[in-house]
């Protein structure tokens, strides 16, 4: 429920804010006859999307787990920052053919004060948004908030970019249709980034080697045996992981000394990881 305040709270300042800043942008760009400011508009209009995917999958992420879902629902998050990863993809492609086809026109851009002005009031609104989303992902380690940080950042960075433009704008016809290639180039990084991380969570990925000599470390160190920890696989559910592994032990040892060992191993796996453990015990050879 915590995760969830920071999630909706986020979410809903993001769609106010986004949905303010397009207005001006758009406005601004169509004054200007600016592809890059209008393609930076419509990047900040689909951030204003990703916040309401950001609420769906908040909400449907705190559902708790039932028969059809026993792990819970918390997979939802990562296919809600997917659908994000995806739409800065089509922005992305979007505007590189408009810069292809300002190339084309060779229309120099002329910029005034007001593409300024609306400039710098975005690159500040949209670096304090991503600062807020951040640091709910801090608090939360939401993926969906670390996504729409990112969606965030990059709106930023993109003005930060146009606002360059703007200084040397009047010297070179060519500006503008390099501003909307590079705003293009950094939106379709941060899509990348995104799909890549996510997708290897909903995929399954192999535990680092750091991670597996720490699981190794604590275990010895509340086992009297040598229970030749191996076979760990991770499987991540949201903010709920379930790690499954096996462990070999005396073929003479009792059914109740077996559970009493798995059962160790269960609560320190659980008190240093966070992770629910299923062990399958295995006779040494």
């Amino acid at each position: 429920m915590q995760n969830n305040k920071y999630i909706f709270r986020e979410g809903w300042i993001s769609i106010f804010a986004n949905i303010v800043l397009f207005g001006l942008k758009y406005w601004a760009g169509i004054i200007t006859g600016s592809v890059a400011l209008i393609a930076d508009a419509w990047h900040t209009l689909t951030d204003s999307v990703s916040s309401v995917i950001v609420l769906i999958g908040g909400k449907i992420s705190s559902k708790p787990a039932d028969d059809d879902h026993p792990f819970g629902h918390g997979r939802a998050e990562h296919i809600a920052a997917i659908i994000i990863g995806v739409l800065l993809a089509i922005v992305a492609f979007d505007f590189v053919l408009r810069s292809i086809d300002k190339f084309g026109t060779r229309e120099q851009t002329v910029f005034g004060p007001i593409a300024w002005i609306v400039t710098i009031i975005s690159i500040v609104c949209k670096e304090l948004l991503a600062q807020y989303a951040f640091w709910g992902f801090r608090k939360t380690n939401s993926s969906i908030l670390k996504a729409d940080g990112w969606h965030h950042r990059t709106d930023a960075l993109s003005s930060v970019i146009i606002l360059i433009g703007l200084l040397v704008g009047k010297y070179f016809w060519w500006t503008d249709a390099v501003l909307g290639f590079i705003v293009a180039i950094m939106i379709g990084y941060a899509s990348f980034e995104i799909l890549s991380k996510e997708i290897k969570s909903l995929l399954g990925e192999s535990p680092s080697d750091e991670l597996l000599d720490s699981i190794h470390k604590t275990v010895s160190n509340v086992c009297k045996y040598q229970v030749n920890l191996h076979h760990i696989h991770l499987h991540h559910y949201g903010h709920h992981t379930e790690m499954s592994c096996h462990i070999k032990l005396p073929p003479e040892m009792s059914l109740f000394e077996t559970h009493e060992i798995c059962t160790k191993i269960e609560k320190i796996i659980k008190k240093e990881f966070g992770y629910i453990t299923t062990i399958h015990p295995e006779p040494l050879s």
